[in-house]
């Protein structure tokens, strides 16, 4: 009982028109999340440590606690991959396949978590050094 992995017809285009998915899809749809969610979580430590949003639509949102940032950020960002893994084989501009924009969306992610832990763990002061009680980072 194989489920379809492309159209019914030899002519059929819809982009959404199977239900089986490649399993590296979801690899990839899974890591995107758990980093939406690592950045969520180190954005709302590092304004709680002085920094300040940069991304204009989602200032608004971080203030008070971070539960609106947060359930926003994170309901955009699995709406963006679901219709990504949806839609993976369709070609964006009859050029690459969207999948394609999923990989390059958790390299931006993987990227931005890589940024934001090293603002965190920066010199004797950051935050994980001083929750550790050790300095990760020596002077020169």
């Amino acid at each position: 009982m194989r489920r379809r992995r492309g159209g019914r017809r030899h002519g059929d285009a819809h982009p959404a028109g199977i239900d089986w998915h490649d399993a590296h899809w979801l690899g990839a749809a899974v890591l995107v999340i758990l980093l939406c969610i690592a950045d969520a979580l180190l954005t709302l430590t590092l304004m709680k440590h002085g920094a300040r949003e940069v991304n204009p639509f989602m200032e608004p949102l971080v203030v008070g606690s971070g539960h609106g940032f947060a359930y926003w950020k994170l309901g955009l960002t699995i709406t963006g991959v679901v219709v990504l893994v949806v839609l993976a084989r369709a070609r964006l501009f009859g050029l690459v396949p969207a999948g394609v924009l999923l990989y390059l969306v958790l390299v931006m992610y993987i990227v931005l978590v890589g940024y934001e832990w090293r603002l965190l763990t920066e010199g004797e002061s950051g935050f994980v050094s001083y929750w550790l009680g050790i300095p990760l980072h020596y002077p020169a």
